[in-house]
């Protein structure tokens, strides 16, 4: 046995890989990562839990909306800064980094005694959030062979479903034992572990040449500005009178923001790594804007309970894992493109049925199995669509396809939900209530789908880039 105390590079990745992502190869980089995707996503499950709590503590009503809108904006920042990062140096730094930040905007959330030092650690996580994604994407194919992608991208999806079916019951029974501080305050004990059994493989990695990439600044200034144009679409809503024309400005100014954060052609669908970076964004447009509304729908014309209704998305959520188990295990039988495109038309099914529910007073039992659906199309798509973008891409431009996976999805989901908001409350002043405001947030977001419908059929087939 060697006494070689120096850590050990990890095998080349090949094709061929008779090892899982749990074999004791990968064992540790595997639990690591999953456990910093879980905690991730409690928090922010979590935090919509307890956000009304902390709010009346710290009469912080009118910066509510920015506590959900900020993180999601400074996390832009963090997925370029990332990608940059990791293209330069590899991932190492940049996960050493964004997981501090994360665990520095936690400290500040916890210990906050008012509502601005509370945004103001919201910030510094989102920073750190979006960073953490993209960093953990760039080690996933620097770790693992390509055979294996499917499987571990299937356990991070399962990873972030699973905290959705519990995180917001433990976030309130910890808030009501111990208060809403030890909700962030108690991840942080958790973060730090979760990060140190990926260390040994991080030191076994190659490092990248210094320099190979330059940092490239224009990026980081492009994202400071689609980050502002977020924040000024969920903020309009609050502007009478001129809330539509500053909407479609920010609107306007978000998308020539992200057209250098993309691969080029994104906007335009082009075949190949462009439109999966776009349909990744249109699939999260399309069920998060929906996903929002429908157990609002579920209280207000069905008079269901908000905890009842709030469980009916738990069918979602298991379709989720479900399905990303499934696809994991058919690996090369199920072709990516096949995949997509039939997880995408399951969205879309799934948000006509909510439509219809709404417009034509339709049982709700039928959005609601309909949303299974929904899920399991994700369940689907997600895992696959991260595989493809790993898959054509070289090493040199790992980072910057994985940040603009990141950007296009958060970005989708946040633009989506700004729109929905305003469409929904233009219809609950024209029509004063009813289905209508329900039937325009999913028509727009079945629009949204009809597009991710279209474009899956170009994803794939082209060169690696």
């Amino acid at each position: 046995m060697s006494t070689d105390a120096s850590p050990q590079p990890l095998p080349e990745r090949t094709t061929a890989a008779p090892e899982g992502i749990f074999h004791r190869t990968y064992l540790l980089v595997t639990l690591g990562a999953l456990a910093l995707v879980f905690l991730a996503a409690f928090e922010s499950l979590a935090v919509t839990t307890i956000m009304p709590l902390v709010s009346r503590e710290l009469d912080g009503a009118s910066l509510y909306a920015l506590a959900f809108a900020g993180p999601l904006a400074t996390g832009v920042i963090g997925m370029v800064a990332a990608g940059n990062w990791s293209d330069r140096r590899g991932p190492a730094g940049p996960l050493y980094a964004s997981v501090a930040l994360f665990v520095l905007g936690l400290l500040l959330a916890g210990t906050a005694e008012t509502m601005a030092a509370l945004l103001a650690g919201r910030l510094v996580q989102g920073l750190g959030g979006g960073a953490v994604t993209v960093a953990l994407y760039v080690v996933v194919a620097r770790v693992y062979p390509p055979v294996l992608h499917p499987k571990i991208f299937a356990a991070f999806a399962a990873a972030w479903v699973v905290p959705s079916l519990v995180g917001p019951f433990a976030a309130g029974l910890v808030a009501q034992w111990l208060g809403w501080h030890w909700v962030f305050l108690g991840v942080v004990g958790l973060v730090v572990p979760a990060m140190l059994m990926i260390v040994p493989a991080l030191r076994g990695l190659p490092a990248t040449e210094a320099g190979s990439r330059p940092w490239d600044y224009g990026r980081l200034g492009w994202a400071g500005l689609a980050a502002l144009a977020v924040l000024g679409l969920n903020l309009s809503v609050e502007v009478p009178g001129a809330g539509w024309a500053l909407a479609a400005a920010a609107v306007a100014v978000a998308l020539v923001a992200v057209r250098p954060l993309v691969p080029r052609g994104t906007l335009t669908a082009r075949r190949g790594l462009p439109a999966v970076i776009l349909a990744r964004g249109l699939a999260s447009a399309a069920f998060f804007g929906a996903e929002v509304y429908l157990p609002y729908l579920l209280v207000e014309r069905y008079v269901f309970s908000p905890t009842v209704a709030g469980l009916t998305l738990t069918g979602g959520a298991l379709a989720w894992a479900g399905a990303s188990a499934v696809q994991g295990r058919l690996g090369a039988r199920l072709e990516h493109r096949r995949a997509v495109r039939i997880g995408s038309a399951l969205v879309l099914g799934a948000v006509v049925l909510a439509l219809a529910t709404a417009l034509l007073g339709w049982p709700a039992a039928i959005a609601i199995a309909g949303w299974i659906f929904a899920g399991g199309g994700m369940g689907l798509m997600y895992p696959r669509l991260s595989v493809m973008t790993l898959a054509l891409s070289t090493k040199e431009t790992e980072g910057f396809n994985s940040s603009a996976m990141s950007i296009s999805d958060s970005l989708g989901g946040a633009l989506a939900l700004a729109a929905t908001g305003i469409v929904f409350a233009a219809f609950t002043t024209a029509a004063g209530g009813g289905a209508a405001p329900f039937a325009g947030v999913f028509a727009l977001t079945a629009a949204i789908g009809v597009a991710g419908v279209l474009v899956a059929p170009r994803v794939g087939g082209q060169a690696a880039a």
